[in-house]
């Protein structure tokens, strides 16, 4: 079976650079009519924020989540009175291995990603093409040349980590490092199968679920990785004192608090029930650590919906913004409507936006934040950052 799916693989690859070549370089205009357009961020908005925070939480559409406020209260209608709600944010494909590359790297889907890469299988070659520098061919781990938003960051000398609840606690499921700071940079290695994909009792990490690791860029240098992919055991003392709390920070719960399972693993109901929970212990824990309150971002939102629209310039066919697979949506041209909260001091409590934004305006918007350049799809010319229907 393997072996079966290798070659299947390699195909795909064979075929994508072909395609590849036949494709127009032009990004489409869409093809969800969505209301508004949006304007670029507000530079005195964005560079008045020192320190950022994604909540990424599990499979639910908009309707499903914010829709239906008896199912998530604190998400549906607590959080966005205390900051932004945006309406109108997409999910830019499926399955969740696409959506949190994509954040991470601006890379769109390839035919593993969609899958959610039962097997770690690298891109066979290096090739990058397109105006958006798409890597061409099919994988699942990215060549080292391919930079990161964590790169980025770490290239002009910012702090970044990512908090991984239950990475670690089974070290041989996940391949993890043992360190000072406990558990770090666990995820499969290249051409293995991902023994993280379903959870256990007592350790419910999903590895595809951290986008930086599919990345030699950050895994191909064990200390590099192990000092930026973390469990949740540094977490509260990282939130003690601005001075140590880093720049940019990507909080990923586990397969029961993300709402991905129902029931779970241990027994917890899991669901939006469990996502809720989770959210009403962290968000005020976050908001209260002296780099939230000078200058912090918050942002809370799900990998994908149950839909296929998009927004933001994403089309079907092989474009040069998706030149692996025609439909980053499986079956349509994105990850469907999913919306995000955004909290922040430099926010009005109650703002809502109906303007268009996805997982690459968000990536765009962090880049902007910290003045790095785009990558990926967040330079492309329908994305972009969250602007002053955000921050007034």
């Amino acid at each position: 079976m393997l072996m079966g799916r290798i070659r299947r693989w390699l195909l795909a690859a064979v075929l994508s650079l072909v395609l590849a070549g036949c494709v127009s370089q032009g990004a489409g205009t869409g093809t969800s009519a969505v209301p508004g357009s949006a304007a670029p961020g507000s530079p005195q908005a964005l560079s008045a924020v020192r320190h950022v925070w994604v909540i990424e939480l599990e499979n639910r559409g908009y309707q499903q989540s914010f829709g239906t406020p008896s199912a998530d209260p604190y998400l549906a209608r607590t959080l966005p009175r205390m900051g932004a709600l945006l309406e109108n944010y997409y999910a830019i494909g499926h399955a969740s291995a696409a959506n949190y590359v994509a954040e991470v790297s601006g890379q769109a889907p390839s035919a593993g990603t969609q899958a959610d890469c039962a097997i770690w299988i690298p891109f066979a070659g290096d090739a990058v093409a397109g105006p958006y520098h798409q890597v061409l061919g099919e994988g699942c781990v990215y060549p080292a040349q391919v930079q990161t938003l964590g790169n980025q960051l770490s290239g002009t000398g910012r702090s970044w980590a990512v908090y991984l609840q239950d990475m670690g606690n089974d070290p041989a499921r996940d391949n993890t490092i043992s360190t000072a700071r406990g558990p770090a940079c666990g995820h499969p290695a290249a051409w293995s199968v991902d023994r993280t994909s379903k959870a256990q009792n007592g350790d419910q990490y999903a590895a595809r679920h951290d986008g930086f690791a599919f990345f030699a860029s950050v895994t191909g240098n064990a200390a590099f990785c192990a000092a930026h992919i973390l469990s949740f055991r540094p977490l509260p003392g990282d939130l003690a004192h601005a001075s140590i709390t880093p720049a940019f920070s990507f909080v990923v719960p586990d397969l029961c608090n993300d709402g991905h399972d129902a029931p779970c693993a241990g027994g917890a109901p899991g669901g939006l029930t469990q996502a809720d929970a989770f959210l009403s212990q962290w968000v005020p824990e976050i908001m209260a650590a002296p780099a939230y309150r000078d200058g912090g971002l918050i942002v809370v939102t799900f990998d994908e919906g149950s839909g296929t629209d998009a927004c933001c310039g994403e089309t079907p066919g092989f474009s040069s913004d998706h030149p692996n697979v025609p439909l980053p949506g499986r079956t349509g041209p994105g990850g469907g409507r999913i919306g995000a909260v955004l909290l922040s001091p430099l926010i009005k409590p109650g703002t809502v936006s109906a303007v268009a934004y996805n997982h690459y305006s968000l990536l765009r918007t962090i880049e902007d934040i910290f003045g790095l350049p785009h990558l990926g799809n967040a330079a492309m010319p329908q994305v972009r950052s969250f602007g002053p229907d955000v921050f007034g």
